[in-house]
């Protein structure tokens, strides 16, 4: 079932992805083209407070044109391990920071045409402190119960693939 890449070419390059274009033979001779996204790792914070409820974030998405309810996320900067990143994107998204934190599970959000992988931590918080969102973030932090949060997603009011994978990984996890 392996695809052998016989060729390469990168036609796009920005700030935190580029787009290649692959040429494949595949496993009975025939060739292919294959389109890729490559874009650096990333996490996603699934964040529960000692009262109960839950952190989330609400923030406008330019690709699908609404406000997203979602976790909080970002990318790895270099050299950074997954965790700290974590750590970081949750005190800078919502200004909580972690009593205590646990990595929870990788995932791929779309791996037909991208390699990006999502890290997914579970964070117990205490009361928020300042916020220090990026120079072109604009975030509401949303508070919910679990109950809610499953009403939401009843709903059909979370559409947004790491946060759902977060949320059912946290259900897993906390039935045990």
């Amino acid at each position: 079932m392996y695809e052998k890449t016989i060729g390469s070419k990168t036609v796009f390059e920005g700030r935190i992805m580029r787009i290649e274009v692959l040429d494949v033979e595949l496993p009975d001779g025939r060739t292919s083209t294959r389109e890729i996204v490559r874009h650096g790792p990333a996490v996603a914070v699934i964040a529960r407070r000692r009262d109960g409820r839950f952190v989330f974030t609400r923030q406008f998405r330019k690709p699908i044109e609404r406000i997203c309810f979602e976790v909080m996320a970002g990318n790895v900067d270099p050299g950074e391990a997954s965790e700290a990143a974590a750590v970081r994107e949750l005190k800078e998204e919502t200004g909580y920071e972690p009593d205590s934190i646990h990595f929870l599970s990788s995932i791929y959000p779309s791996m037909g045409y991208c390699d990006e992988r999502i890290d997914i931590f579970y964070a117990e918080v205490h009361e928020p402190g300042e916020t220090d969102f990026d120079h072109d973030e604009n975030i509401e932090t949303v508070l919910v119960t679990e109950e809610e949060m499953d009403e939401r997603i009843r709903a059909g009011q979370v559409q947004d693939a790491k946060t759902l994978a977060a949320w059912a990984l946290w259900k897993i996890f906390n039935a045990q």
